[in-house]
């Protein structure tokens, strides 16, 4: 039977790269790709049982953690990670017009701000308009001289316009990390575990100790994020990704055994294996 994966769509976008990439990484029977307007939509699908699997962006080396994701998985605590793939990001100003023509500028909020100190140097007056996802906004702006789209070199091939200049990201090494989350949990275990967890109450040194309690198992944290609980002001949910050990089967139970005294609320995402991939 086929597997269907859901993806930020439509065609073109780097999640598309990505979840091609994520489902020969993970030799899926039968891959069908289903595009989804918006990230919540793609996390929607699988929640919903509407797909076996979902490929999401959850982390930029620019911009940092992708907020609709990390918000995604404390709110659905039975989606996990099975994998991670870091793609490196390289931006296409795309169009039908010239540069000198520009006045709009479309893309997707993270890829408009990857580029920020490039639009200033060349397109200063240009107004920047957010769309759901880079493949969109090169499909708005086809047929438009004054109407520039900020998406993959591939995106401009698909709606057969130009890519005015190539790359355009103020960072060089811009990557971003997407993970294929699933419904069930895997077995594997792999280099990177991520967990988030909300404490009990904001106090003096409650954090530490939560961190304490890690660093104690001799885990090396390698990301720590924090997200508003949504419930009051100053209140947080702590995501953490950290460098698992070789034979650290045990590392969720020591974990939960540590933390649970401080913790309000801990979610364990798994533990995967992470792949880098490179662009042309």
């Amino acid at each position: 039977m086929p597997t269907q994966v859901a993806y930020l769509g439509p065609k073109g976008t780097y999640a598309e790269q990505a979840a091609g990439y994520l489902a020969k990484l993970e030799k899926l029977s039968q891959p069908e790709f289903i595009p989804c307007c918006g990230l919540r939509s793609v996390i929607e699908h699988l929640v919903n049982k509407h797909c076996e699997a979902a490929v999401v962006p959850i982390e930029n080396s620019v911009e940092g953690g992708v907020t609709t994701t990390l918000d995604s998985l404390w709110a659905h605590p039975n989606l996990f990670i099975q994998r991670a793939l870091v793609l490196p990001i390289r931006h296409a100003f795309i169009s039908s017009g010239s540069l000198n023509e520009i006045t709009e500028v479309l893309s997707h909020p993270q890829a408009l701000a990857q580029c920020t100190d490039w639009l200033s140097n060349n397109v200063p007056n240009a107004i920047q308009l957010p769309t759901n996802s880079t493949s969109e906004a090169v499909r708005m702006v086809k047929g438009s001289k004054f109407r520039a789209a900020i998406a993959s070199k591939t995106s401009s091939e698909v709606e057969g316009l130009e890519n005015i200049a190539y790359p355009i990201n103020d960072v060089a090494g811009n990557c971003t990390r997407f993970v294929l989350l699933t419904n069930q949990k895997s077995d594997i275990t792999g280099d990177i575990a991520s967990f988030a967890f909300s404490l009990h109450a904001n106090k003096p040194g409650a954090l530490l100790k939560a961190l304490t309690c890690i660093a104690d198992l001799g885990l090396n944290m390698n990301r720590i994020e924090s997200r508003p609980s949504k419930r009051e002001l100053g209140e947080y949910i702590f995501f953490v990704d950290i460098d698992l050990q070789e034979k650290s089967i045990d590392t969720k139970d020591r974990l939960n055994k540590l933390l649970k005294p401080l913790c309000e609320n801990i979610i364990y995402f798994g533990s995967y294996v992470t792949s880098e991939m490179t662009l042309d």
